[in-house]
């Protein structure tokens, strides 16, 4: 059995159709369906239904991918096993979210520097799709991204950062801690959506209101949100993390809305399978020290 086979057969699944899976293979996409048809032979069997456009993965197929997934595992862990180099990276190269950028990385480095002293390190702030894009073809040897799973990638949870809701010194708020969604609607809003899912949990929270909320400025940038806040453009929902120094300093205020508990933005730690071991080990290590010797830092590991 062909393991280029199975590899195909997986990220059909795990990508929906045949197009997006021979992009993440950098295969063409008949090249992609010769794979499958190859594979459906050797079972005897069809793996997916075909209707245009469309694919629908059948009985059987579903039935064989814990198998097939299993194969390319163990296949993947085998290769890195007669292939595992020896001696730790020279450069190791490091994918980020830009929240991960500006907060994180200056708390890690430091200590990561100290562990690993003859390491030399490259960063690159992008997107979450942008870093599984590069830790795919390597790129990047290590990625911090939001919540993703891959099927040639380990995801491991790095922390959780929960959202809530901040406003500037003075705002009415600050003497009423409990207000209602009703009264939140009312307020002028800076609205950061970094295109989380758990931002829809936030919208979800005004949906039974007759009028929606009054967002006044929508941004996918965190840090000119929360600074429009400190400049009483609005009150906004945000990571506690970007919020941490300006609530330190008096300039943001958390306020209370039980409607947001258990909203976060969960950070992964994402490289090959197997690969970058002793620095993944290290980095979550280090990571946790950090966030339970800072009590400041409103995270969960």
């Amino acid at each position: 059995m062909n393991i280029e086979n199975i590899e195909a057969f997986v990220y059909v699944i795990h990508c929906g159709s045949f197009n997006k899976a021979a992009e993440a293979l950098y295969l063409s996409q008949p090249s992609v369906t010769a794979r499958i048809k190859s594979l459906e032979h050797e079972l005897d069997c069809r793996l997916f239904d075909r209707q245009g456009k469309q694919v629908q993965v059948t009985e059987d197929g579903k039935r064989f991918l814990p198998y097939a997934q299993q194969l390319l595992t163990i296949y993947q862990k085998g290769k890195l096993h007669i292939n595992q180099r020896k001696s730790l990276l020279s450069e190791l190269r490091i994918g980020c979210t830009v929240s991960v950028s500006n907060y994180i990385i200056p708390e890690l480095l430091p200590k990561l520097k100290e562990r690993f002293p003859e390491t030399h390190y490259k960063f690159v702030t992008a997107t979450t799709d942008e870093i599984v894009s590069k830790v795919i073809s390597r790129e990047v040897d290590i990625g911090f991204v939001r919540n993703v799973s891959h099927p040639n990638l380990q995801s491991t949870k790095f922390y959780e950062d929960p959202i809530r809701l901040y406003a500037y010194e003075g705002h009415p708020f600050l003497h009423n801690q409990h207000p209602t969604v009703e009264e939140i609607a009312e307020q002028p809003l800076v609205f950061f959506e970094c295109g989380s899912l758990d931002w829809l949990r936030i919208h979800r929270i005004f949906e039974h209101l007759e009028q929606s909320p009054n967002i006044q400025i929508h941004t996918d940038n965190s840090e000119m949100a929360k600074k429009l806040v400190i400049k009483k453009a609005g009150i906004a929902f945000l990571p506690g993390l970007c919020a941490q120094q300006e609530i330190g300093e008096g300039k943001l205020h958390s306020i209370c809305v039980p409607e947001t508990d258990g909203i976060f933005l969960q950070t992964n730690l994402i490289a090959q399978h197997g690969e970058h071991a002793e620095f993944i080990r290290e980095i979550m290590t280090m990571g946790k020290s950090l966030f339970e010797a800072n009590p400041r830092l409103p995270l969960t590991v």
